[in-house]
């Protein structure tokens, strides 16, 4: 079983949450001239976590690939997944991961899924504010500037799961720190125009259905990402048609 949230390494932190940390000021969009189009292929790019990738899943089960099979069903044809995501990223560590790919394209759509590792290691929330606002110029770069074709989709509640409960973290005390900075990046994504998809609280009803989580007790199963990929499908749809 792989270790999830370099667990060996870091201790469970009580994240400096507050309603009073101003918001920071959202970066100017990148300039994009000099990344190359695609052209008319269309193309996905997933930039994000664990989330992201499907650990603990098959990749065909992650929510990026359900989301090209889906929209495959629709007659879209989307080239598979460019993914960007490791297991226990930080918004600061997809910062580099994206700097070291050093991509020379921009792409049909993309979605953007990070912070839980923030909350994890109690990083403040005022840290992860900033650097999600320029992660998210990033993906809209990546976008060619389009803001309608990235997606933001928020941090599930992994304290839902049998690996939250037996954490040693009050399960509650989990689920406000993951909400404070799910405010944090819903703020900011509606601020700047773009999608935001709340995966949230249906995240929570792994607390009563097990099949909502994969086999190691913490990440999604196939089907809690189905319901992700769903609630992606027609917003993705609507734009690339």
């Amino acid at each position: 079983m792989k270790v999830f949230f370099n667990i060996v390494l870091f201790s469970l932190l009580s994240s400096s949450c507050t309603k009073t940390e101003e918001m920071p000021t959202i970066p100017k969009p990148e300039t994009i001239h000099n990344i190359p189009s695609s052209g008319n292929k269309i193309t996905y790019l997933a930039l994000g976590d664990s989330y992201t990738i499907g650990e603990s899943v098959k990749q065909a089960e992650s929510f990026p690939y359900q989301l090209q099979s889906l929209l495959k069903d629709k007659n879209i044809d989307v080239a598979a997944p460019k993914i960007i995501a490791t297991t226990g990223w930080t918004t600061d560590e997809l910062q580099r991961a994206i700097k070291t790919e050093n991509l020379n394209q921009t792409f049909s759509f993309v979605t953007l899924l990070i912070g839980v590792n923030n909350q994890y290691r109690g990083y403040p929330i005022s840290t992860y504010k900033k650097e999600f606002s320029e992660l998210l110029q990033k993906a809209i770069a990546f976008a060619n500037g389009d803001i309608t074709r990235v997606f933001v989709v928020s941090i599930p509640d992994w304290g839902a799961t049998p690996f939250g409960k037996n954490s040693g973290k009050n399960p509650q005390a989990i689920a406000s720190e993951i909400d404070a900075f799910n405010a944090a990046n819903q703020e900011i994504a509606l601020a700047a125009g773009v999608s935001y998809t709340n995966i949230t609280p249906a995240s929570r009803n792994a607390t009563t259905d097990p099949s909502l989580v994969a086999n190691d007790g913490l990440h999604p199963s196939g089907k809690m990402y189905s319901e992700w990929a769903s609630a992606l499908l027609p917003k993705v749809s609507a734009i690339l048609k």
